[in-house]
């Protein structure tokens, strides 16, 4: 399926929006988010072909909530022969100073 132009940006208000209705279903102490590093990113992203990211959601073999990064070429499809993410820093505990993304 083409995919037409899209603006991926959001304001802030709405994200915060976003974040805070999942934090108030996922419950006290469940994971919010991850953090990647800029190299591992900056790793997917610069493989030859790659024009996006696609994010999986997944659990790990404790059930606990898993992000899973793989390129898209242009054909939209996963470039699984490449780089693949996972094992980001959750928040919490790694969610840096509170802001309204977090908190």
């Amino acid at each position: 399926m083409p995919r037409e132009p899209r603006d991926h940006r959001m304001p802030l208000q709405a994200a915060a929006a976003l974040t805070r209705r999942f934090r108030e279903h996922a419950g006290k102490g469940a994971a919010h988010g991850g953090m990647f590093i800029k190299q591992a990113l900056m790793d997917l992203l610069n493989q030859p072909g790659c024009e996006g990211v696609r994010i999986y959601y997944g659990r790990d073999e404790g059930g606990d909530p898993a992000l899973v990064l793989v390129g898209v070429n242009s054909a939209d499809t996963d470039m699984t022969d490449g780089t693949i993410l996972e094992k980001a820093y959750p928040c919490p505990p790694f969610c840096g100073t509170a802001s309204p993304l977090n908190s």
